[in-house]
């Protein structure tokens, strides 16, 4: 097992999603085609990178392994948050054959799609540049699998929203068809004291109303760049300004200059194209590819 790190996902989350995974590869009567192999075949592989990107996902995919076989051993080369290029050895894999050959589409489904989020997450890092602003996540995941999204999210460089509903308060526009924005803050710090409120505020107008109520963050949702850097001038340093809405790595910096302290990016956990890293086994000191089809 990898050594526990700060982006890593909780370890029961990874257990979990990995269970739920081999459940669903391995159907009712389990790997079929692997059965055909010899129970005593042993071989060594290895995990790596035919693109570049940023690795994350490394615990996932040695629960994977572990889980289908305790046997099989991950030595890893790269840590999450790492920089990749194709041929970038990751990790050698030594074990059962019949076992390796089952878990390798589960670690490597793993692997790929959180490296993915941790590459675009530092694609969107990269793009803001030097500038105060962080890059922030949402509850925009995949279900089932957002305890991982986040941490690879960390591992990209940006920093974490909210995990659940029950982590903070979030006034948006549909919570104000019943209340005001007063009357969501003034509730909000009566019912639980010493918890945020942060208000989405579309206009100027609501950013004034949310500041004199006494939020204690405020979302700028759908403002152009000019807009942003008007509306932190009126906050003034007084609470943390984030901003959201259809942000890309072409306009971030662009935000990210206007003095804001978060830039909110939903795509980065659910538009992340897959990293591709591939499972090659080791024969006869050349790398013969098992991992591009199935």
């Amino acid at each position: 097992m990898v050594n526990v790190s700060w982006f890593d996902p909780p370890e029961n989350a990874a257990r979990a999603v990995v269970a739920r995974a081999l459940e669903e590869d391995l159907g009712v009567f389990g790997d079929l085609t692997a059965g055909l192999v010899p129970p005593d075949a042993t071989v060594r592989a290895v995990l790596a990178a035919r693109a570049e990107g940023i690795l994350a996902g490394r615990l996932s995919a040695s629960v994977a392994f572990a889980a289908v076989d305790p046997a099989t051993e991950v030595e890893w080369f790269v840590a999450d948050g790492d920089r990749l290029v194709p041929g970038t050895v990751i990790a050698r894999v030594a074990g059962p054959l019949r076992s390796v050959l089952t878990a390798e589409r589960t670690a490597l489904n793993l692997l790929g799609h959180l490296s993915g989020v941790a590459t675009l997450t530092r694609r969107f890092v990269d793009a803001a540049g030097d500038h105060k602003a962080r890059i922030r996540d949402t509850r925009k995941t995949t279900p089932g699998l957002r305890a991982l999204e986040k941490a690879a999210v960390r591992a990209g460089g940006g920093v974490n929203h909210r995990g659940s509903l029950s982590d903070g308060i979030l006034v948006k526009d549909n919570h104000l068809a019943g209340l005001s924005i007063g009357e969501a803050v003034a509730t909000a710090h009566a019912r639980w004291p010493g918890v945020a409120c942060q208000v989405e505020c579309d206009t100027i107008d609501q950013l004034k109303i949310a500041l004199a109520a006494g939020a204690d963050l405020v979302m700028l949702d759908n403002m152009d760049p000019s807009e942003v850097a008007s509306a932190v001038s009126l906050v003034a340093g007084r609470v943390p300004v984030e901003v959201s809405g259809r942000i890309t790595p072409d306009t971030v910096a662009a935000y990210a200059a206007a003095g804001v302290d978060l830039i909110s990016v939903g795509a980065i956990t659910h538009s992340a194209p897959v990293l591709d890293i591939g499972l090659d086994l080791e024969q006869d000191a050349r790398l013969r590819d098992i991992g591009a089809e199935g």
